[in-house]
């Protein structure tokens, strides 16, 4: 089975990305629209994007993970404010959800949306179990850091930067942060997350979360040993903050953790997911919404 890859895409990521780069200053008006008047600036950039990736490389399976509404999230449960600061949605851009997923539908290429988990959630599940059944290789597609959590030896996470895609490996993000990627969360948890309204420690940034963890491993022995006064005194002036900070740290990591155990997934049959072959019919498909893109998967071109 190790001939076969699998591409985890965090949907939402990837059409939200390809619609504010390609509306930027513009008025919706000015956005590029199919024959029907349907929007298709980020539907562009999404199947751009996604068929670009098969084509460089031997992907065998592939699935489009979305998020559920916020207000649907289980996290809402335990903290009711959880992305609460996010503004609305701009119309083209919902309207472009609905177009993406009836368009994935008809070229079949697997989307998977699952009540009340986000879609941090379906990839964290589907890698863990695409890695006990098959030893395989996975990659993960987003610019969501909160899934270098994920990260493990044959886990790898793609994300995009003004240079280039970065893909982080195991050994590139040890290299990078002196930490496993495990130990993520509790990184997350001390810095908490604006975006998505996680409150983390109050005081604690970047300079001193990273070292706070790559010394103490993780927020429960951090705490221990705050408590026994045993922690480093190059760190005396968060001392207080964590002190206070202890139940939002406790919280925030809660919120920050990505569900990888999913029950409704426990018997995820992998053969739904297998990319599609009929390159003549997904090209057809896709120009009749006005989108002009080849299909060549390199797994297929390979064999």
């Amino acid at each position: 089975m190790s001939s076969q890859q699998l591409l985890l895409i965090d949907g939402f990521n990837l059409l939200s990305r390809g619609y504010f780069a390609t509306s930027y200053g513009k008025e919706e008006s000015q956005l590029a629209t199919n024959k029907d008047g349907e929007y298709i600036n980020g539907v562009r950039v999404f199947f751009q994007k996604l068929f670009q990736l098969i084509k460089n490389e031997p992907y065998t399976h592939a699935i489009i993970a979305w998020d559920v509404k916020r207000e649907e999230s289980i996290r809402r449960q335990y903290a009711p404010d959880y992305k609460g600061t996010r503004g609305e949605l701009p119309t083209p851009l919902i309207e472009q959800y609905e177009t993406c997923t009836k368009l994935l539908d008809k070229l079949q290429i697997h989307q998977l949306t699952l009540s009340p988990y986000e879609a941090d959630d379906i990839i964290g599940t589907i890698s863990s179990h695409w890695r006990n059944h098959y030893q395989a290789p996975c990659s993960i597609y987003s610019n969501d850091r909160d899934l270098l959590q994920l990260i493990n030896e044959s886990t790898v996470q793609i994300i995009a930067k003004k240079a280039g895609e970065v893909k982080y490996d195991l050994e590139s993000f040890q290299n990078d942060y002196a930490l496993s990627p495990s130990q993520w969360v509790d990184v997350k948890a001390l810095l908490g997350d604006k975006s998505d309204n996680i409150p983390g420690c109050a005081g604690v940034g970047e300079k001193s979360a990273l070292p706070l963890i790559q010394q103490y491993e993780n927020i429960d022995t951090l705490y221990k040993n705050l408590q026994a006064n045993t922690v480093d005194t190059t760190f005396k002036r968060y001392f207080k903050k964590l002190s206070s900070g202890y139940e939002s740290v406790l919280l925030s990591k809660k919120l920050a953790t990505i569900i990888c155990d999913i029950p409704h997934l426990e018997d995820f049959n992998f053969e739904d997911c297998i990319l599609p072959v009929n390159k003549e019919e997904i090209e057809n498909i896709l120009a009749s919404y006005g989108l002009s893109i080849k299909y060549q998967p390199l797994h297929l071109i390979a064999n």
